[in-house]
C-alpha cells in the first residue's frame, strides 16, 4: 500500500495521523517546521518546506506517495495552493481536511476584514486592551499600533526580534477551554479580540469567551483557495481513502 502524505500542523492532522495508524495505513505527516517542539506522532514525520510546487511534486514521485491529505491550517494558503499544483503535476489525488469556519451568532459583534493588514487598519484609533489571537507570523503588521496594550498567545517563547513592544505574551499550546480563555481575557481586561477564522473546536474558546463577555471581534476571513475535494471530519477523510483504495 502506497503511503499517504498528510500536510499537517493542525489538531485535525494529528487526529488523522492517529486514525491512520490505528487502521494500519502507512502515512507521512509533514510539518512546515515553524513550531520548535511539535507533538509526538504515531506515523512517520518530516519537517520543513518542499521548495514550492515543483519540489512537492518531486517529493511525491520520489517517495511513491499514493495520495495527499491537506490538513494544514485554513490560513496556510501557500502550501494549499502548491499542493493543488503539485498533485496535478505528479498525478496524485488530493483531498483537503478542512474544518468549517465559525459563524457569528445574533449576540456577536464581528467586523470582517480580508487579511491581517486589514485588521491592523481597523485598530487605528484610541488605545485599547486587545487580545491578538493570530499566531506569530503576522504580528509585525500591528507593531506601529503602540497605543494598544496587546495580549498574544504563542506555542513557542517569543524570539528576540518579537515585533510588539507593548505586549503580554502567554506561551501555551491548544486546544483551549472556554473557561480558561474567559479567565485569561478577564485578567487582561481585554476590550477587543482579533482572530483568524480558523474554525474548529480546538481554537474556538476565545470566540466563546468574547461572546460571553460581550467583546467585539475583528475577524480575519479565510483566503480563497483553488477548488479541491474537501472533507470536514476524520471519518470523512477515512471514507475518501476507503473509496479510493478499496481497503
Amino acid at each position: 500500500m502506497r503511503p499517504t502524505l498528510i500536510l499537517g500542523g493542525t489538531t485535525e492532522a494529528s487526529r488523522l495521523a492517529q486514525a491512520m495508524a490505528d487502521a494500519g495505513r502507512p502515512a507521512i505527516l509533514s510539518y512546515a517546521g515553524r513550531v520548535a517542539s511539535p507533538r509526538a506522532q504515531p506515523v512517520a514525520v518530516r519537517s520543513g518546506g518542499f521548495g514550492g510546487a515543483e519540489g512537492l511534486a518531486a517529493f511525491l514521485r520520489d517517495n511513491g506517495i499514493g495520495q495527499v491529505i491537506d490538513a494544514t491550517h485554513p490560513f496556510a494558503a501557500r502550501i494549499s495552493r502548491n499542493a493543488v499544483v503539485a498533485c496535478a503535476m505528479a498525478g496524485v489525488p488530493l483531498c483537503a481536511f478542512e474544518r468549517p469556519p465559525w459563524v457569528a451568532g445574533p449576540q456577536d459583534d464581528w467586523t470582517h476584514v480580508p487579511d491581517p493588514e486589514g485588521a491592523a487598519s481597523a485598530l487605528d484609533g484610541p488605545g485599547r486592551r486587545v487580545f491578538l489571537a493570530i499566531g506569530r507570523q503576522h504580528l509585525a503588521a500591528f507593531a506601529p499600533l503602540a497605543q494598544h496594550r496587546f495580549l498574544t498567545r504563542l506555542v513557542d517563547a517569543p524570539a528576540p526580534d518579537f515585533p510588539l513592544r507593548n505586549a503580554e505574551v502567554v506561551v501555551a499550546r491548544g486546544p483551549f477551554r472556554p473557561e480558561d480563555d474567559l479567565a485569561l481575557m478577564r485578567a487582561h481586561g481585554t476590550e477587543l479580540l482579533v482572530a483568524k477564522n480558523a474554525g474548529g473546536a480546538g481554537a474556538e474558546a476565545k470566540i466563546l469567551a468574547a461572546r460571553t463577555l460581550g467583546i467585539p471581534v475583528i475577524m480575519i476571513d479565510r483566503p480563497e483557495l483553488p477548488d479541491r475535494p474537501v472533507r470536514g471530519t476524520v471519518a470523512g477523510i477515512m471514507d475518501w481513502l476507503h473509496a479510493r483504495l478499496g481497503v
